[in-house]
């Protein structure tokens, strides 16, 4: 039986000897260089766990090193991961909002609103769509302040109320 510092020799001498080879081997093969390095550390302990092959002359440890890089190689480019992975030159372009939400709401909204009385429509639509003062509806409906007031508190309890029936507001 080897003892463990037979074994770690031995382990030196074959990545002294093979590692340089290995590595150019599966550049070569194309593989990533990044993980070429981890093929070569897996092929040299495969052949630290089977010592009688480096006892062959050396085109035949050669050939049996090549064969086992390879097949590493080729069994992590069939890989379930590698199917499912895509690299790409540049990252993606950042996600932006999705204006479904907001579309949804307004019609949410406008669906409401035209379950209120056409005056109280009209003066909540001019406030908020249209940006125009209590004053300013009072003239454009020819009503005193004191009813556009009103008409925009009652109607916006009302919309409040269809709005909750519909389960938007709380």
């Amino acid at each position: 039986m080897k003892t463990t510092t037979d074994a770690d020799a031995l382990l030196r001498g074959i990545h002294e000897r093979y590692s340089g080879m290995l590595r150019g081997f599966v550049i070569a093969l194309p593989y990533d260089v990044a993980l070429a390095d981890d093929v070569v550390q897996e092929t040299l302990l495969r052949a630290w766990q089977n010592p009688d092959i480096l006892t062959r002359p050396e085109p035949v440890v050669r050939a049996w090193l090549c064969t086992v890089a390879r097949n590493l190689v080729t069994d992590d480019l069939r890989s379930a991961r590698r199917r499912r992975e895509v690299t790409v030159e540049t990252m993606p372009e950042e996600a932006h909002d999705d204006d479904t939400e907001r579309l949804f709401e307004r019609w949410v909204i406008a669906e409401a609103l035209s379950t209120l009385p056409a005056d109280h429509q009209a003066v909540i639509s001019g406030a908020y769509h249209g940006g125009k003062s209590i004053a300013q509806l009072a003239v454009d409906f020819g009503i005193p302040a004191g009813t556009v007031k009103s008409r925009l508190h009652y109607g916006l309890r009302a919309l409040r109320l269809a709005l909750q029936e519909r389960g938007v507001v709380s």
